[in-house]
């Protein structure tokens, strides 16, 4: 894929959606990396339903190991996986007082080894709270980036991740990210992509095919 094109998709992105932002509610670096923990196969809106009584009760590090294991299993117990989240969350708590005086770490390779936070986390963390540029390739990411070829339908999150990273200028990495979160999460849907509508169907190899299809049914059925 050519820059011209790439440079056409990231502009038609941006008219759709020009205020893309982070939709997990937080306050500092330390909420956000609890609310992205959380947000794994969750939706972002249950996380922050959850978070909104969570942050009032729990505001360090320390708050977090010093009630029981089950009481913040309760407390989380509307999010998906939420005794494995409650485990990584107190033992996240633990290593940030242990090693880092409780503050959440700057750096991505000491964000990664923390328990529960993987690469796609610590990309949110730095780039929302520590203003690093980041690109975190999410269901949403990825799949529209498959879609709209700017990976390979068989590539790896690692891999999208880094075909988006030499495709996008790195200062507008984090904006992407959320731009093509909000393309995905709104437009671009898995089971229903608004095709019909959408200014990015010449480029789209997805949306194409759907479209096509569409038309061969409707042939059938008119013919039929």
């Amino acid at each position: 894929m050519n820059v011209a094109t790439v440079r056409y998709i990231l502009d038609c992105i941006g008219e759709l959606f020009p205020d893309a932002h982070c939709e997990l509610n937080h306050s500092n670096a330390f909420e956000l990396t609890i609310a992205v923990l959380l947000s794994a196969q969750c939706t972002d809106e249950t996380v922050n339903k959850v978070t909104k009584d969570l942050f009032q009760k729990y505001r360090s590090p320390q708050d977090y190991v010093s009630v029981p294991l089950e009481e913040l299993e309760q407390d989380i117990r509307r999010i998906g996986l939420y005794r494995n989240k409650a485990k990584h969350i107190h033992h996240l708590c633990l290593l940030l007082m242990e090693r880092y005086g409780g503050e959440v770490p700057k750096e991505h390779d000491q964000l990664i080894q923390l328990p529960g936070v993987g690469r796609k986390t610590a990309n949110v963390v730095v780039s929302n709270a520590f203003g690093v540029p980041a690109i975190a390739v999410d269901t949403h990411v990825e799949r529209v980036s498959k879609r709209l070829g700017l990976a390979g339908w068989k590539d790896s999150v690692l891999e999208v991740e880094k075909k988006l990273m030499k495709k996008v200028p790195r200062d507008e990495w984090t904006l992407t990210h959320h731009r093509l979160i909000f393309f995905g999460r709104y437009h671009c849907k898995a089971q229903n992509p608004k095709c019909q509508v959408c200014p990015l169907l010449d480029v789209c190899r997805e949306g194409k095919k759907r479209m096509k299809t569409s038309l061969i049914r409707q042939d059938k059925k008119h013919t039929g």
